[in-house]
C-alpha cells in the first residue's frame, strides 16, 4: 500500500511559478509521476521519474518549463512548474507504481496503481 498526499496548488498569473510536493508513505515504489486533468478533458501525463535508472520523461507541452524531482530520503516527489500558462490549469495528481513495467510506458496512467487526491492549479492570463 502507498499513500500519496499532494499539496502546493493555488492560483497564479501567467508566467508565474509553483512547486507541487507529493508526500509518499508505505511500500517501495518503482516509479512516480504527475498527471493532470482539466475540466471536460481526459487525464493526461505531465512527467514521470523512474527509480532504478533515473529516467524522467516529460510530455511535450511542459518540457523545458516543468521539472520533476524526487527526494527518496524524505519520500517526497516534486513538480517545479515555471512559465505557467492558462492551459496548464488543471487538477494535478501524484501517482506511484509498485509493479514492474516497460520503461516506454512511464507516461501511461495504467503503469500506476496508486493515486493521490489531486491539487488544483489555476493560471490566469
Amino acid at each position: 500500500q502507498v499513500r500519496l498526499v499532494e499539496s502546493g496548488g493555488g492560483s497564479v498569473q501567467a508566467g508565474g511559478s509553483l512547486r507541487l510536493p507529493c508526500e509518499a508513505s508505505g511500500s517501495t515504489v518503482t516509479a512516480m509521476a504527475w498527471f493532470r486533468q482539466a475540466p471536460g478533458k481526459d487525464r493526461e501525463p505531465v512527467a514521470a521519474i523512474e527509480t532504478e535508472h533515473g529516467l524522467t520523461p516529460y510530455d511535450a507541452s511542459v518540457k523545458e518549463r516543468f521539472i520533476i524531482s524526487r527526494d527518496s530520503t524524505k519520500n517526497m516527489l516534486y513538480l517545479q512548474m515555471n512559465d505557467l500558462k492558462p492551459e496548464d490549469t488543471a487538477l494535478y495528481y501524484c501517482a506511484a507504481s509498485t509493479t514492474t513495467f516497460h520503461l516506454w510506458n512511464l507516461l501511461q496512467p495504467t503503469t500506476y496503481n496508486y493515486w493521490g487526491q489531486g491539487t488544483q492549479v489555476t493560471v490566469s492570463s
